[in-house]
């Protein structure tokens, strides 16, 4: 069982794995901070969540035992009936909740049984699970709609606007066949100076651990890092177009790196700030 995935639902943290080729959420971190697995055991305990629990297997699960879970549902609702994960497990050989000790243990339940106890910890809660959940699988399934993705993909989109500007404008210009090898980097370097104020080379000798698995400093960029270097891109190379001197470009550049990065983190606040408020209001009315 391999953590894949966390999803913050109304500011908890909650774990998803991979178990049978399927998504498991982790119930355990559900209930973190409310009466934990005392919480489980006594939804467990409830007639509808047996039969709930025992249709979902007969659905899923070939090798389930329905003598037990017809036992188990009999029983349920009576003021002595107790129930487990682990002991739902071990009678029924039931697959759809996974129970795991140790320091990264808990129980894990696969998500259709998972939103159903978000069901009875708060329908509310569920909505936000299975809001939070969705988005998870939309950026799983179309890595193009992950933000930082769109954002990485337009630097590189403009990187070739940049590219054309610096072989139409600068490698002409150059008679030593060694020196236009490298003006593509060092056009590359101007870019990072004016943003990151370190060459590529530079950062590779500071970031040894990223370097040795093939990371840049543009692979590692914050989002609004990367969307002040696609402006940078287009501008650079309009600037190119109009031969303006390379002292005068890095100039230009770095005073409209360090002005839109700093709006750029502003906003990313208000938005923080906002969605905190948003937050407070939703807890208030519930």
């Amino acid at each position: 069982m391999a953590k894949t995935a966390i999803i913050t639902v109304q500011d908890i943290p909650i774990s998803i794995v991979i178990e049978n080729n399927d998504d498991y959420i982790c119930l355990t971190d559900m209930v973190k901070g409310q009466e934990g697995e005392d919480h489980i055991r006594n939804w467990m305990r409830n007639r509808n969540t047996i039969e709930f629990l025992g249709t979902w297997e007969l659905l899923h699960n070939p090798n389930f035992k329905g003598v037990e879970f017809d036992t188990f549902l009999h029983e349920a609702g009576a003021n002595r009936f107790n129930m487990t994960p682990r002991k739902w497990i071990d009678a029924t050989n039931a697959v759809g909740i996974i129970s795991k000790s140790g320091r990264n243990g808990g129980t894990y339940a696969h998500k259709d049984i998972a939103f159903e106890f978000g069901s009875w910890l708060s329908p509310v809660f569920k909505l936000y699970l299975i809001t939070e959940y969705q988005r998870l699988k939309e950026i799983e399934n179309n890595p193009i709609l992950g933000e930082w993705n769109v954002k990485r993909v337009l630097s590189k989109v403009n990187y070739t606007i940049h590219t054309d500007a610096v072989r139409d404008f600068v490698v002409p210009k150059m008679e030593v066949e060694r020196q236009k090898l490298y003006a593509y980097a060092d056009e590359a370097d101007l870019l990072n100076l004016a943003l990151w104020e370190c060459t590529a080379k530079y950062w590779r000798e500071v970031n040894p651990d990223f370097a040795k698995k093939g990371m840049n400093i543009r692979d590692t960029a914050s989002i609004n890092e990367l969307v002040v270097l696609a402006n940078l891109e287009s501008f650079n190379a309009e600037l190119l177009k109009r031969n303006v001197s390379k002292v005068d470009r890095y100039s230009c550049l770095h005073n409209m790196a360090q002005s839109q990065l700093v709006r750029l983190n502003e906003i990313d606040g208000e938005k923080r700030f906002r969605m905190i408020e948003e937050k407070k209001q939703l807890k208030t009315r519930n």
